[in-house]
């Protein structure tokens, strides 16, 4: 018989603070074979009480009190609608950073560098025109045909011609040359920070959904679909089935009659004629098996 499915029968029929009773009563005036130790002991229920990692609404539970469970298997579930909205505002950020930096690491296209061109060639031209009013209105200022105030007029247009015809060129420059090297690196910088909180927001759904860790049978069903979830409150109980322990107490004359890794027969007076068979795993002042 399957030496898993034998144990977590065991430890769905007998109830672990009566089998050392049980085994008691069952081998109780039989003497034990020669060569053989016989011990007495209880079957160990190991335990995990299952909660989610954040709060929310539970919108269902799976399985029922009884129920046999194996690991991976999807148990409760939370109302995923907030958390999904989430990592689609993250997938969403991450995709328009990756735009970003990709206009960044390409640089200044050719249409662009022409354009700033122009604008030079522009400012070029009203800088001249601007010129030429000015001095043609200083030279008519001096026999007082223009006022003081054309002449200014004029002056402050052929200033502010120079400035943008500087600024031009300032842009057109930059054009060429393209994004900073600083402004690359920031934007690379911006999205990993994105793409971290994408990968947090993804795993937050995916904690939506309560797995079961490893096999077992369920315990006890603590909350019911429409309650409120927190991480410091179990949904579910589950006893672990595999491995089984059971937990013997050696007399001290006797320890050296057992090695780890020994294998050994287990009976329980819940099925008198069937015998289990497993090995000893750890041995400190007391054998367990």
């Amino acid at each position: 018989m399957d030496r898993n499915k034998v144990l977590r029968t065991v430890l769905a029929l007998a109830v672990a603070a009566g089998i050392g009773a049980g085994l008691y009563l069952f081998f109780r005036g039989r003497p034990a074979p020669p060569g053989t130790l016989r011990l007495f002991g209880n079957i160990d229920i190991r335990q995990v009480q299952l909660a989610f990692h954040d709060t929310g609404r539970i919108e269902r539970i799976l399985v029922q009190e009884g129920a046999k469970v194996k690991a991976g298997m999807l148990v409760a579930q939370l109302d995923p609608v907030r958390f999904e909205a989430a990592a689609a505002q993250a997938r969403a950020r991450v995709a328009a950073q990756k735009e970003a930096l990709a206009r960044l690491l390409a640089g200044s296209r050719p249409e662009e560098i022409a354009a700033a061109g122009a604008r030079v060639r522009a400012a070029e031209a009203i800088l001249a025109d601007a010129l030429q009013i000015y001095r043609r209105n200083r030279t008519l200022a001096r026999t007082e045909y223009v006022s003081r105030q054309i002449l200014d007029n004029s002056e402050a247009a052929r200033r502010k011609a120079s400035a943008d015809l500087d600024a031009a060129r300032q842009a057109h420059v930059l054009a060429i040359k393209g994004p900073r090297q600083e402004d690359i690196a920031a934007a690379r910088a911006q999205l990993k920070r994105d793409e971290a909180a994408q990968k947090l927001a993804e795993q937050q759904l995916a904690d939506t959904r309560l797995l079961v860790p490893a096999d077992g049978v369920v315990q006890d069903r603590i909350l019911e679909p429409g309650d409120m979830a927190f991480p410091q409150t179990p949904v579910l109980t589950i006893a672990l089935t595999d491995p089984v322990w059971v937990r013997a107490y050696v007399p001290e004359p006797d320890l050296g009659m057992i090695a780890q890794g020994m294998p050994a027969e287990i009976r329980t007076d819940s099925f008198p004629g069937k015998v289990y068979r497993g090995w000893i795993g750890f041995i400190s002042p007391t054998a367990e098996f």
